[in-house]
């Protein structure tokens, strides 16, 4: 692995640690989050792709995990609360100890809710969607408004419901994590689906319509799942980054953001 102290201006005026990360992210705690999560984006050098959604949400989330009240609010999300934790590469358990469990790309914590983020950059215009959905989600362990998701679940599996960019079945796994982690920790429950908007994959423009349909297939998302105890809400890098606000190390690290990952 390369030096962790080491500076590279990526030719764009922002200059990553050879590692992958801007300044002012916290290096050797990211890095314990990755080894912990085992997706082995470190060592297999992942993160330093052109293409690593991880190197954007690690990046942009990152730099507030030392500065926890100064996040800024996520569009749609009424987090009025001073923000306890920021963090990377968060699990949400099931209510049950063995298998899988959901990792998402980030979390921020108030106290009053547990919001966890789900990111995504080249995601939906690259990865052919898959439905995978055991009969173990069907254990009657959500609690009494999780009908919609459960709903969800179902036509995911039937066909019934069918995205071509969105990952909906990734996103219920999500938020049957987060609502039995945020009921561990006594607070509501938020699911965020942030996303980049790239204009070009492998030198290939992507079509504005499937950005266009992309959105229209979050909106669907949301609609169909509106009321349960997962709140979900989604919203691009490049609006959350337009509400920051007028501070100038925050403003610094969004243009860099910008500048670096061209969300």
């Amino acid at each position: 692995m390369h030096s962790r102290g080491q500076n590279a201006d990526d030719g764009n005026g922002s200059a990553l640690t050879l590692a992958g990360f801007l300044p002012g992210v916290p290096v050797e705690h990211v890095l314990d989050r990755f080894a912990a999560a085992g997706g082995n984006e470190i060592e297999s050098g992942k993160i330093q792709s052109p293409e690593s959604s991880a190197a954007l949400a690690v990046n942009s989330f990152g730099w507030f995990i030392s500065r926890p009240s100064r996040f800024p609010s996520l569009p749609g999300i009424d987090a009025s609360d001073t923000v306890e934790v920021v963090d990377v590469e968060f699990t949400a358990r099931f209510p049950w100890a063995g298998g899988r469990h959901p990792w998402l790309d980030a979390v921020v914590q108030t106290p009053k809710m547990l919001i966890g983020i789900e990111s995504k950059r080249f995601e939906p215009f690259r990865d052919k969607k898959s439905f995978s959905l055991s009969s173990a989600y069907d254990r009657p362990v959500w609690g009494n408004n999780m009908r919609r998701y459960e709903e969800m679940r179902d036509k995911l599996r039937s066909g019934a419901t069918q995205f071509r960019h969105l990952d909906a079945a990734q996103l219920v796994k999500h938020a049957f994590g987060l609502v039995t982690e945020a009921g561990r920790r006594n607070r509501s429950a938020a699911l965020y689906y942030i996303f980049a908007e790239p204009a070009s994959r492998e030198g290939k423009a992507i079509p504005e319509s499937d950005h266009a349909r992309h959105r229209q297939e979050v909106a669907d998302f949301a609609s169909a799942v509106d009321g349960d105890d997962v709140r979900f809400q989604a919203g691009s890098y490049r609006e959350w980054i337009s509400t920051w606000p007028h501070d100038d190390e925050i403003q610094a690290h969004g243009r860099a953001i910008l500048a670096t990952f061209a969300p």
